[in-house]
């Protein structure tokens, strides 16, 4: 059963609006997607320790985030063995912002864990997930990830659980592409069918908002990779369980300085990654924006020249992520406060023409 603590409703146009007023903050910074008010930064919550320090820089992270501005928060179930969610969860209800203000979004695919890595994982497995039936052994890839629609429930309703929500905004397929390594392409597509079939359902119920694939490899590497999606056929699947009025609004994918296929790699039928989100007027969230702390110092030169009038390199790699034409909001992982300013510094400076 769901608790009576979860806070009601999703990110709304009136209330993401009147964030984007508060904030007050440089034109450009707040894009409007989905009849949304989005900030053109986000904080993300996948590294570091399961314990309850850095639950606690987090959930401090993501208060600080939503004060100086920034109204998008991503997470998954099984970063830091739930731990991560359940720190958002903490930090909205703390933060004293109204739940339609802020843009919500987890993934779910991976079997997490619960609080830690248990001693004996595949007893954790089977009891968790199979003794329960929310899952066949069949329906497990990789001996860790699944898109079975029961599972794809269950793990909703946890995330929502934990981060105490009634609904989340974005919900999406992590790393879909993983299935590929072990079921023909074929059987993979009827697999993403099913699972959206589930996400339909999950919409309609308002547990989430919309639906989307946040991919490592798959959008970026070349067609005939074993790996690479098709955006068209990803979105064929959604149109064949849904028709024109499907609720696929999102990705998720790494780009930065370094990484940057999603401009750059034709593999999308003869476009970009971000051509092909832009026609299909899709949400696009960059990960991995300054390459898990890669790309906040050292930058070359030449990139420092090009990316002028912000003072750190961390403000640079955000910069060129979020000033990219076709994305929506560049996400950076963040577990200080400190951190959150210094990034967050770039809501007052205009985004470049790239």
């Amino acid at each position: 059963m769901l608790g009576s603590f979860m806070l009601p409703g999703r990110a709304t146009a009136e209330g993401t609006a009147r964030f984007r007023e508060e904030a007050d903050s440089a034109s450009g910074h707040f894009r409007e997607a989905e009849g949304l008010s989005v900030s053109s930064l986000g904080i993300g919550t996948y590294l570091g320790r399961d314990d309850a320090k850095t639950d606690a820089l987090y959930a401090a992270s993501v208060r600080r985030s939503i004060q100086v501005g920034l109204n998008v928060v991503d997470t998954a179930i099984n970063y830091r063995n739930q731990r991560s969610e359940r720190a958002v969860g903490a930090a909205l209800r703390e933060s004293g912002q109204q739940r339609d203000g802020v843009v919500l979004c987890t993934k779910g695919g991976y079997l997490a864990f619960d609080g830690g890595r248990p001693h004996d994982a595949r007893a954790y497995v089977e009891e968790t997930f199979l003794r329960s039936g929310i899952l066949e052994a069949d329906d497990i890839v990789a001996g860790c990830h699944s898109l079975a629609p029961r599972f794809l429930q269950d793990q909703i309703d946890r995330s929502r659980r934990n981060l105490g929500v009634e609904c989340i905004d974005v919900y999406y397929l992590h790393n879909p592409e993983t299935q590929l390594g072990e079921v023909p392409r074929p059987e993979f597509l009827r697999r993403l069918r099913v699972a959206f079939q589930a996400l339909e359902r999950a919409c309609a119920d308002a547990r989430i908002g919309c639906y989307g694939t946040a991919t490592w490899n798959g959008y970026r590497v070349e067609s005939d990779d074993e790996e690479h999606l098709s955006l068209a056929e990803v979105l064929a699947a959604a149109r064949d369980v849904a028709g024109d009025r499907h609720r696929f609004r999102a990705v998720q994918l790494p780009f930065n300085v370094e990484m940057d296929e999603a401009a750059t790699l034709r593999n999308q039928d003869g476009s970009t990654f971000l051509e092909a989100a832009q026609a299909s007027r899709l949400m696009v969230f960059a990960s991995a924006s300054v390459l898990q702390g890669r790309l906040t110092h050292e930058l070359p030169q030449a990139v420092r020249d090009a990316l002028a009038g912000v003072e750190t390199d961390a403000q640079r790699a955000l910069q060129f992520a979020r000033s990219t034409k076709g994305i929506t909001c560049a996400l950076v992982g963040m577990k200080t406060p400190a951190h959150v300013d210094e990034n967050a510094a770039l809501a007052g400076v205009e985004p470049l023409s790239l």
